[in-house]
């Protein structure tokens, strides 16, 4: 097993995907042990540390990578499974930003009402207890949440020779902000340039499906892939699998157009993966899909769409893959213990 150790330097964080060059060079079975900064660049730390002046956008959403896959090719699927994501500090932030957010006027919803307050929550994280604790910033109330860290961006570079934002979720993956990518998924990704070029970033120890304020419990984090590559499979939108259910993204303006590209991308899932009529499989997907929002706050709105895989015919997504790379993790986790 080659395990490769990255903590980037602050010049070294990519904040686009695509048109940065490969900080490393990996291949598939690799595991990698990286480091990620939350969305601020550590940047925000106190209640004074407000966004609109501490930072310099468009520098948000610091991704650790591109990453180098030796042998991926345009129209291959890369496969990223992760073995964990753990809080690297004992705090993490949230704030209010103006004109930014799902529930207040926008640039691209402009409206004559004022902007929201521009507000700093710090939150207190207990790995022990597995709980993050917010305080009321206008009131005497605090609770304690459930931790469930989080990857809010994870991609790789686009096509067509494009640089997206790392803002910007899409077919390439990127901010999708989907609580889905835990500790435990696999996400597959397709590859749209020669080494995939695949980054992560954007750490939260917990969202609320939507993300509605923009801005999670974000947090820097020390998170464990592996990685593999399926040859000659191309992977039309960012899709995810845990143990009990296979998951199509969709990212797009307005929100059903990503609604339905979620739910176009899991009918076909099902029917060429799992053998199933295609009229068939979409009126299974009507009747099993869940349908949480990922977020309606980023400058593309991103939709998942679920399936429990009990309701599916028999088979196994991408012939199984997903069953060698929890191997590959267990035995990580078993030589680290």
């Amino acid at each position: 097993m080659n395990v490769i150790s990255y903590r980037p330097e602050p010049g070294e964080f990519a904040w686009t995907f695509g048109g940065v060059k490969p900080v490393r060079m990996v291949r598939p079975g690799d595991v990698l042990e990286l480091w990620t900064e939350d969305c601020f660049a550590g940047k925000v730390r106190t209640p004074e540390d407000l966004v609109s002046r501490v930072i310099d956008f468009p520098f948000v959403n610091p991704q650790t990578g591109p990453f180098y896959v030796e042998g991926a090719e345009p129209g291959d699927t890369l496969a990223i499974h992760f073995i964990s994501i753990e809080p690297a500090r004992d705090w993490a932030a949230s704030t209010t930003v103006p004109l930014f957010g799902a529930l207040t006027s926008t640039a691209h919803t402009p409206t004559l009402q004022d902007a929201l307050p521009e507000i700093v929550w710090i939150y207190e994280v207990d790995k022990i207890k597995r709980t993050v604790t917010m305080h009321g910033a206008r009131s005497d109330y605090s609770v304690e949440l459930p931790l469930d860290p989080m990857h809010g961006t994870v991609g790789v570079a686009p096509g067509a020779m494009e640089a997206r934002s790392c803002l910007v979720p899409d077919a390439h993956g990127g901010n999708m902000d989907t609580p889905e990518m835990r500790a435990g998924v696999t996400c597959y990704l397709g590859v749209n340039v020669e080494g995939a070029l695949f980054s992560i970033g954007d750490g939260h120890c917990r969202q609320g499906e939507g993300e509605s304020c923009g801005v999670a419990v974000e947090s820097a984090m020390n998170s464990v892939i592996v990685i593999d590559l399926i040859k000659g499979r191309f992977t039309e939108w960012p899709r995810l699998e845990n143990d009990d259910s296979i998951i199509s993204t969709g990212s797009a303006r307005p929100l059903e157009d990503a609604f339905r590209i979620a739910h176009v991308d899991l009918v076909n899932w099902i029917s060429a993966g799992y053998g199933l009529d295609r009229i068939d499989a979409y009126q299974l997907v009507a009747q099993i899909a869940e349908s949480p929002v990922a977020n309606v706050c980023d400058p593309n709105y991103t939709f998942v769409a679920k399936a429990a895989k009990r309701y599916l015919p028999r088979g196994e997504a991408y012939g199984g893959i997903r069953e060698e790379l929890k191997e590959l993790a267990a035995a990580y986790s078993s030589e680290r213990n």
